[in-house]
């Protein structure tokens, strides 16, 4: 059996393994699986690889920027980003990959019209893919998170009214803890905005229904999640023979 499979803290919520499955189903590849792997630490990577004849990896939350000093070769999104959530196994070589940045870009980009600015929820490894693909195309862009150089709480009229894009890259709101949600003042939000949620469990979260409420265009992170998820598998499709 040919292997492939996801690497994370909490996978219960996990939209890979059926996404995967049902393609091996479709295609007939019945001599390839997809698993969930639920680790603690990546500090056993290699071991996990060879114990379970795996040829490709997803890599999820805590682990894209982790997974760094794990891999042989990184591409270029995954070089300039510094974040991983694909890899591919070959001849014991661990190749990463970010598929994440161009399902982003993929989603939100022929969408923005003239909106030139954003303000970025969260600075961990999905939020440098989101960053990378903003700088690339131009958009200026605030990054506001827990314990950075601005901060939640110091978010004011003008941060929204200048930033017309608004990106959650938190786990704010995912399931199990559906009744989270970033801290902002959505009673500056308008219809002039659009909000973008990178969780995908719920489809909508208390984000986006605040969001709406104030007439925003409203994104839920599964439009991206199955992009990035077909970047992956453009990856690896050259091993299903």
């Amino acid at each position: 059996m040919n292997n492939y499979g996801l690497i994370g803290k909490k996978l219960s919520h996990s939209f890979s393994k059926e996404f995967f499955n049902h393609k091996f189903k479709k295609l007939k590849l019945s001599n390839y699986s997809y698993k969930n792997f639920e680790l603690d630490n990546i500090s056993s990577i290699r071991e996990l690889i060879v114990k379970n004849n795996l040829l490709g990896l997803n890599v999820t939350i805590p682990f894209k920027k982790k997974i760094l000093k794990y891999v042989d070769e990184l591409d270029y999104y995954a070089k300039e980003i510094g974040a991983v959530n694909t890899l591919k196994i070959v001849n014991k070589k661990i190749l990463g990959y970010n598929t994440d940045a161009l399902g982003f870009e993929k989603t939100l980009i022929p969408i923005i019209e003239n909106k030139k600015s954003a303000l970025i929820l969260g600075n961990g490894g999905a939020s440098k893919a989101i960053q990378f693909v903003l700088k690339k195309n131009n958009i200026k862009f605030q990054v506001v998170s827990r314990n950075g150089k601005k901060i939640y709480e110091d978010i004011c009229e003008n941060d929204i009214n200048k930033n017309l894009i608004i990106i959650n890259t938190t786990p704010l709101g995912m399931y199990p803890d559906i009744k989270s949600f970033p801290k902002i003042p959505y009673h500056f939000l308008s219809k002039k905005h659009i909000a973008y949620d990178l969780v995908y469990n719920p489809r909508e979260t208390i984000f986006l229904k605040k969001a709406k409420e104030k007439g925003c265009l409203s994104i839920g992170g599964f439009k991206m999640l199955v992009e990035q998820a077909n970047f992956a598998w453009k990856i690896w499709e050259n091993n299903f023979h």
